[in-house]
């Protein structure tokens, strides 16, 4: 059994390779996959549909998982950690897979292989498959036994594993705030980025931009309402460089980014409203 929220956190769940259920969601439109997938209208049915799509085009929750891909979106989260390990910014990543739970790697093509196509992953049970390419891949499985997600004990192993500063993604400021305590203990850096944050409460919308490099707004009404960026990539699901770390790092991705970028100073957030998705929850 897997689960995967996507598309407005609408909850699919899978089993051998089918969709077996879909929440509604919680958002009527998406601009990021109107502009990609043409869906008009966030629904069961079209969070179903996408879902079906990724297993079939990308193997998602199968032994046929691509752990290879291009580039999914210019600014996104597994794109820049992509890049911030390829530069030197960071030396790894603690990021999430299907079929394997919390994976730690300092191979950036593979925390694009493995990120691409993830959305919010909620629980995922162990592929055989998937973890052989991924430790053949130079990645570290935590939990091969179970697909446990824990990226704070991901983490930990990173420090462990003798990687001084590294990025690691987290849904919640509980977490977040946890590996704010780790980088003490261990002395490293850790990057936090945020994602999957739609629906986040206000309580933690401000408790993780604290302590956050950098957030995606994802659908969220508080992240939009609180965020104080210092760089901002994308404007209708952008990611917030909130310090100069995360800066940094969305700076130098923005050098791989192909089409014509517009560098200027203002006032952040920028956030033109037929633009965000709708509601924001």
């Amino acid at each position: 059994m897997h689960i995967m929220e996507l598309l407005g956190k609408s909850r699919v769940k899978v089993e051998g390779e089918k969709v077996l259920d879909a929440s509604e969601p919680m958002i009527e439109w998406c601009p990021l996959f109107d502009k990609i997938r043409g869906i008009k209208k966030v629904t069961a049915e079209s969070a179903t549909a996408n879902m079906e799509f990724r297993i079939k085009n990308h193997g998602m929750f199968s032994a046929r998982r691509k752990l290879q891909m291009g580039i999914f979106v210019g600014f996104g989260a597994s794109e820049s950690m992509m890049t911030g390990i390829k530069t030197g910014i960071i030396d790894a990543a603690v990021t999430v897979c299907d079929g394997a739970g919390s994976v730690i790697t300092a191979n950036a093509d593979l925390v694009q292989g493995m990120g691409g196509y993830i959305s919010g992953l909620v629980k995922t049970d162990p592929i055989p498959e998937v973890i052989e390419g991924i430790r053949a891949r130079d990645g570290h499985v935590l939990s091969p036994q179970d697909g446990k997600i824990d990226q704070i004990e991901g983490a930990a192993y990173a420090a462990a594993a003798g990687y001084k500063k590294f990025a690691v993604t987290v849904a919640d400021a509980v977490a977040a705030e946890k590996l704010r305590e780790l980088e003490k203990t261990a002395g490293v850096r850790i990057m936090i980025v945020g994602v999957h944050l739609t629906a986040l409460s206000r309580e933690d919308a401000t408790r993780l931009l604290a302590v956050a490099d950098i957030v995606t707004a994802c659908a969220s009404k508080h992240i939009r309402e609180q965020v104080k960026p210092l760089v901002q990539v994308g404007t209708a699901v952008p990611l917030f460089g909130l310090t100069r770390w995360g800066k940094e790092l969305l700076v130098e991705r923005a050098k791989d980014v192909e089409q014509p970028l517009l560098i200027n100073t203002m006032p952040l957030p920028v956030l033109p409203e037929k633009k965000q998705p709708s509601p924001l929850v």
